[in-house]
């Protein structure tokens, strides 16, 4: 007996849209709908995000489209070594995986990968660095900007926890409010624009479990709420180190 996984690649997350209808009503609710006699494994490759200047449409982030989807997992690595973790991880899965990749990682650094095979378990992220005063949360392309703010801000004598979630749903409840109760105070980056964006849910997931922690209120660094612009304007309206750095110094200063 031979097993056919289903892969499907698309070229930008915009693919997906046409296809959103059939993935929300059967891929994502198969298990629910059969009571758990029939799944879905199936895996959405889609490359998203701005940052490398293409036409209109090609750089959205619209990854809370999907994580209000219950029924399908979504993953976004921020390095290599993730991005084959996380696919082994999806590919194995019973269950409809959205793999998300940040085109502004392309071929932006290096990385050793191993050649056997490993898996990333779905559902954690991982600490990128260490610190006691401060959280800063982020996914896909916003993990390297959240680290290099990070060590701006370690210049002046500020050290942050710094989250890559690396699943954005489910997420890791767990890694987020350890750190949270640890600093007191949390900023939130996030490249798609803020109404509706997926730091609104981390906000209350710190609510939920970590509000009597906070030393002062979150802060969310994001893109603006228009269309991603064209081209090269890409770069004013993305996320950067200096807009995240005046948020933690924000917090601190609260």
């Amino acid at each position: 007996m031979v097993f056919i996984l289903p892969m499907v690649t698309k070229f930008f997350v915009m693919g997906v849209y046409p296809a959103y209808e059939q993935i929300m009503t059967h891929a994502a609710r198969m298990r629910a709908r059969t009571r758990g006699h029939f799944t879905v494994p199936l895996v959405i490759r889609a490359p998203y995000g701005a940052g490398v200047r293409a036409p209109e449409i090609h750089s959205d982030s619209t990854e809370a489209l999907f994580t209000h989807m219950p029924g399908i997992k979504v993953v976004c690595p921020a390095s290599p070594y993730d991005a084959k973790g996380l696919l082994i991880a999806a590919i194995e899965d019973p269950d409809p995986v959205l793999f998300l990749e940040p085109m502004r990682s392309y071929r932006a650094f290096r990385e050793d990968v191993p050649e056997g095979k490993y898996t990333i378990e779905i559902g954690k992220g991982k600490k990128r660095r260490e610190g006691d005063d401060v959280t800063v949360i982020a996914w896909g392309a916003m993990v390297p900007v959240a680290i290099k703010a990070a060590e701006e801000a370690k210049k002046k004598g500020i050290y942050a926890d710094v989250i890559d979630l690396r699943t954005l749903y489910p997420l890791d409840k767990d890694i987020i409010a350890e750190s949270v109760q640890k600093t007191g105070r949390t900023v939130i980056v996030q490249e798609a624009h803020a109404t509706g964006g997926l730091a609104n849910d981390i906000l209350a997931v710190i609510n939920d479990t970590s509000f009597f922690y906070q030393k002062a209120p979150a802060e969310r660094v994001t893109g603006f709420d228009v269309p991603v612009p064209f081209f090269a304007y890409e770069d004013d309206y993305l996320p950067t180190p200096a807009r995240v750095l005046h948020a933690i110094e924000k917090v601190m200063n609260f």
